[in-house]
This record gives structure tokens, sequence and C-alpha cells, in this order.
């Protein structure tokens, strides 16, 4: 037993020493290279702990530690520095850091918005060859290169990205390539070509069919997808659907038994508001009749009207008349003539402030604007056909319901806040407007319950699950023209806008449009008065296709720190100069018919023929009642836009609404307004959940964003050897 004891006493003594010497060899050991892990997964420190490795390091390490500075750098946003370090690499680098290299120049042109370069530099890498990580960042690139529009290359980025997604990426994934798909007209998605072993996204289009085929009823829909999931178990859309589809499940209808109608019943914008109110109860009452396709084909000049004296500046009565049903019934009438009323209220449309209604400034328009900046129609109606659009299955039609109940509050008279408590205590199932921007915002902002479908869009729109906005917006125009102008194939424009805050907004709607699109930089010229334009012509100075580049449409340019305060870079001179050297393909004027009547010349003056090579392209404020031969001639080749009621697809609607409201043909509009309301409120839960909906509506063909504004794509014109026709 003793020499046992001595033994575990000797053993006892000596592990110290061992673990000494262990923790001696650690100490003089090297720490294992950590740069290479890092390079495998996500950038998750700042590029100072980067550099600072990178200068601690030599050799391969110290290339991964530069890598990933690199890569750090560019999420900071400090890509001058990137680009320097990325210059500094050594020409000597691994299979592993070569495709590192190859991926950070292909996110750096992106970051430096030159799509061209990185989708050059993307070709030569092979996805097969990198590491996840490395994958996940290579569809990335594809992705953004893509973005904006729709294509096959686009699908295939986010089929093969999907797999490695985990929650929320993943969700965000199958979103993002639902709105690919779903932004995609018929034709488009039926040119679409895959291979034979593409069966994950043969998937995703067969969805697309489903949803086209069934989307304007929402209970079809429900049971289609179901179908769809039961057909394609392993579809990762199947397992987790798009955010929108996962909304239609669980669809319920509106009710419109017990409407509250909110507008301005008193004061400068009462007219406004009782022709909307005539419009939404005239389909309310009587339902709505079918909006068609507008034909190709011209039509003889109609007689003379009323509307054409409107245009000369005459006297113009519009009255309106409402009613309201149910508890709390509320009653108006208002009349109103293009003078003054004897009290000093503006009554008539085209003299009325209009600054909450449309944003364009509080002043009087000329005798021929439109109360909201989106004019009447031409004096040549066109003639309709009786097919639906083509590529839709719209609603284009809404029963009557005479029964439901409607109550009309006065948004004049109280504050919004007040009103919307009342609304809730009479127990209404649905609030439609208010018309005026400040009461919108304000009704928001009052987080009612209630579902509202808001007659104006403010500048800040929220989103939020129970509100739509409708408007008859001139931005929203203005987006429709961009849309119309990139299909016609034109590819530099210029927009010829008024010299004011409103001429700005619709540039910067325009280009916004445009970039969307994937259109380059966009052109703007501002003009003057009718007075000034005159000068100019006497000055025989004419009008050159050059302008300025709208600053929505720049590309992103690298800002400059002093002393704190960050300035942007000041565009180039080749930005500045871009499209002046009649590069101008197209030109997008924003007039009213007496300034159009001028401008349209004074191109021709300058360029020396009639358009100087460019298509003229015209928003509907410069369409109205009353133009003659001499003018239709002169416009020759030019386009508009116009609402459909107005431009020949709903004849006896617009018989309607000129009749109710003596022809004025500004009021005529906002009567089509309250009657598509009416349909938007009839569907108003199939608007606000299920994706693509669409109705053709008299206003346009509305369908709605991911923030229930609706959008409004309108009808083309042009004026062809004196007559109107559609454009083909």
């Amino acid at each position: 037993m003793v020499p046992s004891n001595r033994f575990r006493s000797k053993a006892s003594r000596s592990l110290p020493v061992v673990l000494a010497a262990i923790l001696f060899a650690g100490c003089v050991s090297h720490e294992p290279d950590q740069s290479a892990p890092y390079m495998q997964g996500q950038v998750k420190a700042d590029s100072a702990f980067y550099l600072q490795q990178m200068q601690q390091s030599t050799n391969d390490t110290k290339t991964n530690w530069q890598l990933l500075a690199i890569r750090s750098l560019l999420q900071e946003g400090k890509t001058s520095q990137a680009v320097q370090l990325f210059q500094a690499l050594p020409q000597q680098v691994t299979a592993q850091q070569r495709d590192e290299q190859a991926l950070l120049a292909v996110e750096m042109k992106l970051v430096q918005q030159d799509p061209a370069s990185a989708k050059t530099l993307l070709a030569s890498i092979n996805p097969e060859t990198l590491t996840p990580a490395q994958a996940q960042r290579y569809w990335q690139a594809q992705i953004a290169l893509n973005q904006g529009t729709p294509s096959i290359e686009l699908l295939r980025a986010l089929v093969a990205q999907e797999p490695g997604l985990q929650g929320a990426a993943k969700q965000q994934n199958i979103d993002a390539t639902w709105q690919a798909l779903s932004s995609m007209t018929q034709d488009q998605a039926n040119a679409l070509v895959i291979n034979t072993g593409e069966q994950t996204l043969r998937g995703w289009l067969d969805l697309q069919h489903t949803w086209f085929d069934n989307r304007n009823d929402a209970t079809m829909l429900q049971a289609a997808i179901k179908d769809w999931q039961t057909r394609y178990p392993d579809n990762p859309a199947a397992k987790m659907l798009p955010t929108q589809l996962a909304n239609v499940q669980s669809f319920q209808p509106t009710s419109v038994q017990k409407i509250a109608l909110l507008l301005p019943l008193s004061g400068q914008a009462a007219i406004f508001g009782r022709t909307i109110e005539q419009g939404f109860e005239a389909a309310k009452n009587a339902g709505t009749t079918p909006v068609t396709q507008i034909a190709p084909q011209s039509v003889p000049e109609p007689a003379s009207n009323t509307g054409a004296d409107n245009a000369q500046g005459s006297p113009a009565t519009g009255t309106g008349t409402g009613t309201g049903t149910g508890t709390g019934t509320g009653t108006g009438t208002g009349t109103g003539t293009t003078e003054n009323s004897a009290n000093g209220d503006v009554v008539s449309p085209s003299a009325a402030s209009v600054d909450n209604l449309t944003g364009e400034t509080a002043t009087a328009a000329p005798s021929g604007a439109t109360a909201t900046d989106g004019v009447a129609t031409p004096d040549t109606p066109v003639a309709a056909s009786t097919t639906p659009s083509a590529d839709t299955q719209a609603i284009n039609s809404t029963a009557a319901n005479p029964s439901a109940e409607l109550k009309v509050y006065d948004t004049s008279t109280q504050p919004i806040d007040q009103i919307m408590a009342q609304v809730q205590k009479d127990g209404a199932s649905i609030v439609i407007g208010p018309l005026l921007k400040e009461n919108v915002k304000a009704a928001v902002k009052s987080n009612t319950t209630l579902n509202m479908l808001a007659l104006n869009q403010p500048e800040d729109v929220q989103n939020q699950a129970n509100v739509c906005y409708f408007a008859l917006s001139p931005e929203n125009e203005a987006a429709d023209a961009a849309r119309h102008i990139w299909q016609s194939g034109q590819r530099n424009p210029l927009v010829l806008i008024p010299r004011n805050s409103f001429g700005s907004r619709i540039s910067k709607a325009f280009a916004t449009a445009w970039q969307e699109l994937g259109g380059g930089v966009v052109l703007e010229q501002q003009f003057g008065s009718v007075n000034e334009l005159k000068m100019s012509i006497n000055r025989n100075s004419g009008i050159a296709l050059t302008g300025r580049p709208v600053q929505a449409s720049l590309p992103q340019q690298q800002s400059v720190t002093i002393g704190g305060l960050t300035i942007p870079a000041p565009p180039s001179d080749a930005d500045i100069t871009a499209g002046t050297s009649g590069k101008v393909d197209a030109v997008y004027i924003v007039a009213t018919q007496p300034e159009l009547a001028l401008i349209k010349p004074m191109i021709t003056m300058r360029s020396g023929s009639r358009s100087g090579g460019a298509v003229l392209y015209a928003s509907s404020r410069s369409a109205q009642g009353g133009t003659g031969p001499d003018f239709r001639l002169e416009m020759n080749g030019l386009q508009f836009s116009d609402i459909p009621m107005l431009s020949g697809g709903n004849n006896t609607l617009m018989q309607q609404a000129l009749g109710s409201v003596n022809n004025d043909y500004s009021l005529a509009r906002l009567y089509a307004m309250g009657v598509d309301a009416w349909t938007l409120a009839s569907h108003f839960s199939q608007i606000r959940q299920v994706p693509g909906y669409q109705v053709m509506g008299n206003t346009g063909d509305l369908t709605a964003n991911s923030d229930c504004v609706i959008k409004r794509k309108l009808p083309w014109l042009m004026y062809q050897q004196g007559n109107v026709v559609p454009v083909n």
C-alpha cells in the first residue's frame, strides 16, 4: 500500500508541470486563421475591424481580410475607399479569393450605378464554383440587374436563390417572385419560354395562369389556389404562399349597406363635392353600365355643344343635388357660374381654389382649365366597340343597391376627427371620402377600423389594411404617360411643364415612373404664361427639344462631406447635356389648350418640321370641348390621354353626366369619379386583398398597388387630319 501512495503522490506533483507545458505550448503557437471562415459567411463586423486584421496579417490571410474589408466598406457606403482597396489587391490570389474578387467587382459596379459593366462581369462568373454564401450574392446581383423589368432572367434568379434562404428572407423571395409574375401582362407571361427541367418555375407560371383566370372572383380564386397547392406540393409557394395570395384565403366581402359619404358641401369646394355625390348616388340607385374598349377608327365631328362655349369662357351653370337616406339623412343643392357669387365665394371649378384637391397652386385657372388638372373631353367623341379591353377579365359594371343607406357628411363644417367619431357612432359599414388632402390625412390619423375609400391621395401614403386611396391625380396621369411612351418604343423623353410647383411635381412623377421601367435620364423644360409664349413667338425663338435632367432620373452622385455637412455632388456636364443634340424622341407636354396651341407651332418653328423628329404627347389638361378644325389640323399627329367616359368608352354615361352638370366637362370628370367610387366601394375587399384585381372604370382601368393606391390607365387618342381617333 505504501508504494502505491508514493506513486500517486509523485504523479500529483508532476501534473502541474505537464499542464504548464501544454499551456506554454499554446501560448507560443499561432492562433488559427479566422479570415477564411469569415469569407464563407456574411460580413458582420465594421470595416475598421477588418482593416486592422489586414494590417496585422500577411500573405493569403492578409488578402482574405482585405476582401472582407472591401465588402464591409461597400455596405457602409464608403465606395471610394472600397475602390482604392480593391485596386490594391495582389495579382496572385487563390481560386477562392478570385471568386470573391469577381463578385466584389460586380457589387462595386452596382453601387456605382453601372449596370452594363456589372452585367458583363457577372456573365464571367460560374455560380457552380461558388460557396453557398457566394452563390446567394451572385443571384442577388442577378436580381438587382433585372429589378423593375419582369423577365425570365429575373424569375430564374429568384427561383435559384430561394433554396438557400430561411424565415423572413425566404418569404421576401417568394413575395418578390410573385410580384414579378403578377406585374406581367398575359401577353408577356405567354411569351415566356422555360426549359424542360425547370419544374419549380413551371409551377410558378401555372400559379400565374391560375391567378389570371380567376383574379376577379375571390371565391373561385380561393378554390383555384388550393387546387394548385395540391398539384404542386413541392413548390416553395405551395408551402409558403406569397403574402398577397395568403390574404386572398381570408377574403371577406365588404358590406355597402350603410355608407358614409364625406364631402365638402359648403365653401369653395362645395361644387366638387356635390358633383361627386351626384355621380355616386346615380350609380348606387341605378347601377353602372359597362365601359368598353375604344375602337381604332375615326369618327365624324359632332354638332357643337355647350362645352364649346365653356371653353371660350362663356358663363356656365353647374348644379348638384344629393339626398342621403337612412338615419340622419343629409340633403343639399348647389348652383354656380363662372362668375363669383354675390357674397364673394368662388364656386366655379375653373376658378376655385383647389390646392387641397389637386395640390396645384390655389389661383384662378384659365377659362379652359379643369378642377382636377386633367381636363375634359375633346369635342369629337370616339366610337367605342362592344368588346372589353384585351388582357383583362375586369369588372366593368356594378349592380344597383337603392336600399343601401347613405348619409352625407359635410366636411366643411366640423373637424374630421369629430365626423369620424360620428360615423362610427352611426354604424356605417364603409366610408367614402374625404375629398380634400388635409382631410384625408386627418381621417387616416383617426385610426378608424372602418373600411375607407379616400377620394384623394396625400404625399405620404400610409399603408393601412382598411384604407384605399382613389384620386384624379395629375401625377398618376404622368406616370401612366411614361408607361405609354415606353411601350411605344421611345427612350429619350423631354417633359415640357409649367414653371411652377405643379409642373415640378409632374416631371418628378414622370421621371420616377420612367426609372421604374428601366429608363435613363429624363429631360425637362419649363415654360411661362401664355403672354410669355406669345412674346417668344414674336421674337421667332421657338422651342428647342432640349432641357435639364429631372433630378429624380439622375444616377446617384457620390456625396461630399465638408465640416460634417453632406453635400450631394452636382450633375456632370454629360448629365446636363444628355439628350440635347437631337436625341429627344418623345415630348410629354403638360399644358392648357391655349398654351398647347402656341407650344406645338413653336416646336415646329425651331425644328423646321412638324415635331422636330419626336413624337408629341399631351396630358388631358389640354383636351377640352370647343376646338375647331384649325386647331385639330395644327395638332395633327399629337397624342393625348383622357378618361374613358369622355373618350367614347361610355357614351350613355357621358350624356347623363353632361346633362347633370349642364355640359361642364370639368364637372363631368368628377361625376365619373363618383360613379367609379360606387364601383370601388362595392368591390372594396377585392381591391384591397386580391392582387391584380381590376375595374374597367369610367375614369380609367383601375388597379391598386401594395399600398392600395388606385392607379388609372387611360386611353390614348390622336389628332389625325382634323379628326380625333384612338391610338391603335
